[in-house]
C-alpha cells in the first residue's frame, strides 16, 4: 500500500500562536498518557502503538519550529523557541519518569506474547526500558525532582550555547577597501566578499565568519596578519574576547557539572559511563584504548606532515616564514599540496557546479539503491534557497519518503552541516506515514549569475549528509522508535554517511556529479588522478585533530569533580600534549564553540566519528571487491543496514552485511596509515 507524506505547512505557521498551540497539545497528550497509564492488560496495539502516536504528534508539531530556529533564526523565532523548550523538556522528562508506563512496558517484555512480536517491536521495547532507566524512572522524592530540574537546566544551557556561538559569529565583520589586501584570493571568493559588501551597502569587500569566507582567508590570503586576525576571530567565538555576554565558559562549567550530577543520581560512575550505556562500545576505557591506539599509529605520520610543511614554508614557499603559526597551516598546506601533486582544491571547483553535483548525487544513489529522486514543484518552504524532493522506488514507483535540501550559508543560519528528522516513518491508524528529512549545509552561495560551485570537500559533505538522510528515509520499519536512525546506537549512526563519501572519489561516480560550469566537461582524468594522489595529504594531522576532539570529550566527561573553565582548558591542553603536533595560543578557546559536545548529541560520544569510520571503510571495501555499482551489493547494503534502522544491534546488522565483524584494516588503508 502506498504511504503518505505529512509535510509541514511553513507558510501557515503563526509564531504568535505556537506557544498556546503547544500548551493545548501538551494537555491533550498528558490526558492520553494518563489513560494509557491505567491500562490493565497492555500489549503492543493498545499501549505501545498508542504511545508512539502521542510522541509522533508532538514531534511533527515542533520539528518545524526547532528547525527554523537553526536555519532562519531571528528574535521572534528565538523567543518562541525558548518559551516552548522548557515546556517540552518538562513533558518528556515526566514521560521518562512515568512509573506506570514503565511497569506496563516491563509487563509486555515479560509476557508470553513478547516472543511473538517481530524483531523491531522487541528491540523497541528493550530500547524503551533502557530509556526509562536513563530517564530516571527509578528515582524517588527529592532525587526525582532534582533530575527534572537538571533536564530543564541542560536544555536551556544547550540553547544558550548555540545562540552565543551564532551571535558572536554574526557580530564579527571586517571591511576591506582594496582588492590588493586580499591578494591570493581565488576570483570566486573575491566576488563573494564583494557581494557581501554590496548587500550591506558598503564599498570594497566584506569578510565575515560564515565558513566560506573564513575558509577563503585561511587557505588563500597572502596577508599573514589578515589570516591571524581571522583565526583569532574564529577560535574565540563565544568567549569574552568578543563580548562577555556571549561567553560560553560558564555554560560549559554548568553543563559538565549537571551532566555529572545526572549520571551520579542514576548510579553511574560518570557521565561517560551514562553515555556509553546506550552505545555499541562496552565502556569508556574501550573508547580510550581505541582512540589512543589510533593516535599511536597516526602521530608519527602527523609529525612528518607538520615537519614537511614547516620545511617548505621556511625554505621553498614564495612568502617564507621561519616558524609556522596555526593561522599559517591551511595556507601553506594548500601551497605544499600544489607543489607535491600539482593540485589545489580550486582546480576542481569549476567542475562541481551545484546544479550538476546535486542531481548527479541523486543519480549515484539511484544506481546504487534502485531509487529515483525528483523535485516537488511549488513546495511550501522556509527560505527561497530550499527545495523539496521525493524518493520513489525505480522498479515499482513506490513512494519512500521526502527531504528538504537547504545548502547555502546565510545570516541567521547555524554553522555546519547536519541531517534532522522532520517526520518519522510509522504505521498509523489511517495508513503508513512516510519519513521526511531536513538536509542542511553551509556551502558557498551563488555569486552573481555564476552557479554555486562546490569544492571537493563540500561535495563530500553533501554526500555525507545525504547518507544520513537515506538512513532515515529508506527504512522499511513501521515502528517509530526503531525506524530510520531511531534506535541506532550513536556510535554507529555515522556509518551510512561516511560510507557514501567514498563515491566522491571513483571515476564512474565522478562522471555523474561533475560538469564544468562553462563547458560541461567532466572532471579530467589527470585532475582526478592528482586529487586521489593527494587524498591522504596530511591525513596524519587530520586524524590526530579528530582524536584530540574525541579524547578531550571523553576525558572531560569521565571527571566527577565538576571542573571549572581553567581545569577544562587543562584537560584539553593535556590531550594536545599527547596527540597534537603543534601548539596553539593560550587565547584560543576552541571548546567554547564545540557545539557537537556542549550543545548537541555527541557528549561523551564524539569518538563515534572514528569508531563508525572503521565500519564505513570496511563496508565500502566490499564494494571495492565486488564493484562500486554492483547492484546486488548495493541492494544488500540497503536491505541489511538502511532499511532495518534500529531494529537490531548495529554490530549484528554490520555482520549481516559484511559476513564478519569489522576490521580496522580498510580504515588504515583508506587514510594512508597502514604500515
Amino acid at each position: 500500500m502506498q504511504g503518505f507524506l505529512d509535510l509541514p505547512e511553513f507558510s501557515k505557521i503563526d509564531l504568535s500562536k505556537v506557544e498556546s498551540q503547544l500548551d493545548e497539545l501538551l494537555a491533550r497528550s498528558s490526558q492520553k498518557i494518563a489513560q494509557l497509564s491505567e491500562i490493565e492488560d497492555p500489549n503492543w496495539d493498545n499501549f505501545l502503538f498508542e504511545l508512539d502516536q502521542v510522541v509522533d504528534e508532538l514531534q511533527r508539531f515542533y520539528s518545524p519550529i526547532r528547525h527554523m530556529n537553526a536555519v532562519v533564526s531571528n528574535d521572534e523565532i528565538r523567543e518562541v523557541h525558548n518559551a516552548c523548550l522548557p515546556k517540552l523538556t518538562a513533558w518528556y522528562t515526566e514521560l521518562g519518569q512515568n512509573r506506570a508506563l514503565y511497569e506496563r512496558t516491563r509487563k509486555i517484555a515479560d509476557s508470553e506474547g513478547f516472543k511473538s512480536l517481530d524483531t523491531g517491536q522487541r528491540k523497541s521495547i528493550e530500547d524503551q526500558l533502557l530509556s526509562f532507566k536513563l530517564g530516571g524512572v527509578a528515582l524517588e522524592g527529592t532525587e526525582k525532582e532534582r533530575f527534572k530540574e537538571i533536564a530543564a537546566e541542560l536544555s536551556l544551557l544547550s540553547t544558550r550555547f548555540n545562540e552565543n556561538v551564532l551571535d558572536s559569529g554574526n557580530a564579527w565583520r571586517m571591511n576591506v577597501k582594496e582588492a590588493e589586501a586580499l591578494a591570493g584570493f581565488p576570483q570566486n571568493s573575491l566576488d563573494l566578499a564583494k557581494q557581501c559588501a554590496e548587500e550591506k551597502g558598503e564599498e570594497g569587500y566584506s569578510l565575515t565568519l560564515d565558513f566560506p569566507n573564513f575558509y577563503a582567508v585561511m587557505t588563500f590570503a597572502d596577508d599573514r596578519a589578515l589570516r591571524e586576525k581571522m583565526y583569532f576571530a574564529w577560535t574565540t567565538r563565544a568567549t569574552d574576547a568578543i563580548d562577555a555576554k556571549w561567553d560560553n565558559a560558564g555554560i560549559i562549567e554548568s553543563t559538565i557539572a549537571l551532566r555529572t550530577e545526572k549520571a551520579l543520581l542514576l548510579g553511574f560512575d560518570s557521565y561517560a559511563d551514562y553515555s556509553i550505556a546506550s552505545k555499541m562500545v562496552d565502556s569508556p576505557q574501550q573508547v580510550l584504548d581505541f582512540l589512543n591506539d589510533l593516535a599511536s599509529r597516526a602521530k608519527p605520520s602527523a609529525q612528518k606532515d607538520y615537519n614537511d610543511m614547516q620545511a617548505f614554508a621556511r625554505d621553498e614557499a614564495e612568502i617564507k616564514v621561519e616558524s609556522l603559526k596555526p593561522w599559517d597551516i591551511s595556507y601553506y598546506a594548500n601551497q605544499l599540496k600544489k607543489k607535491l601533486y600539482d593540485f589545489s582544491e580550486q582546480d576542481l571547483k569549476p567542475y562541481f557546479p551545484a546544479n550538476i553535483a546535486v542531481p548527479g548525487m541523486f543519480d549515484v544513489t539511484g544506481k546504487l539503491f534502485g531509487i529515483e529522486i525528483t523535485q516537488v514543484e511549488d513546495a511550501d518552504v522556509w527560505h527561497e534557497d530550499v527545495a523539496l524532493y521525493q524518493i520513489k522506488d525505480r522498479e515499482n514507483g513506490e513512494l519512500r519518503g521526502a527531504f528538504y535540501m537547504d545548502n547555502y550559508a546565510r545570516k541567521g543560519k547555524r554553522a555546519g552541516a547536519w541531517m534532522d528528522v522532520c517526520v518519522g516513518r510509522m504505521r498509523k491508524q489511517h495508513g503508513l506515514q512516510l519519513p521526511v528529512a531536513y538536509l542542511t549545509c553551509n556551502f558557498t552561495p551563488q555569486v552573481g549569475d555564476q552557479p554555486a560551485l562546490l569544492t571537493h570537500n563540500e561535495l563530500t559533505t553533501l554526500f555525507h549528509e545525504f547518507g544520513h538522510g537515506l538512513h532515515h528515509m529508506l527504512t522499511r520499519v513501521e515502528h517509530a522508535s526503531v525506524a530510520g536512525i531511531s534506535g541506532v546506537e550513536w556510535d554507529a549512526v555515522e556509518l551510512p554517511s561516511q560510507f557514501l563519501e567514498n563515491w566522491c572519489w571513483e571515476r564512474e561516480s565522478i562522471d555523474m556529479v561533475s560538469g564544468h560550469f562553462e563547458t560541461g566537461e567532466k572532471l579530467p582524468q589527470d585532475l582526478l588522478d592528482k586529487a586521489k594522489a593527494a587524498k591522504n595529504f596530511q591525513s596524519g594531522m587530520m586524524t590526530v585533530r579528530q582524536l584530540e576532539f574525541g579524547l578531550f570529550d571523553m576525558q572531560t566527561h569521565l571527571r566527577t569533580d565538576s571542573p571549572d573553565a581553567k581545569a577544562i582548558q587543562g584537560i584539553l591542553d593535556s590531550v594536545r600534549d599527547e596527540v597534537a603536533v603543534y601548539d596553539v595560543p593560550t587565547e584560543v578557546q576552541f571548546q567554547n564553540s564545540f557545539s557537537h559536545v556542549f550543545a548537541g548529541g555527541y557528549a561523551a560520544g564524539y569518538f563515534s566519528y572514528k569508531w563508525a569510520e572503521v565500519l564505513s571503510s570496511d563496508a565500502f571495501s566490499k564494494f571495492e571487491e565486488e564493484g562500486i555499482f554492483n547492484q546486488e551489493t548495493g541492494r544488500h547494503f540497503m536491505k541489511s543496514i538502511l532499511e532495518k534502522g534500529g531494529t537490531e544491534k548495529a554490530l549484528d546488522l554490520f555482520v549481516g552485511f559484511r559476513g564478519r565483524e569489522p576490521k580496522i584494516d580498510a580504515l588504515l588503508r583508506h587514510t594512508g596509515l597502514a604500515a
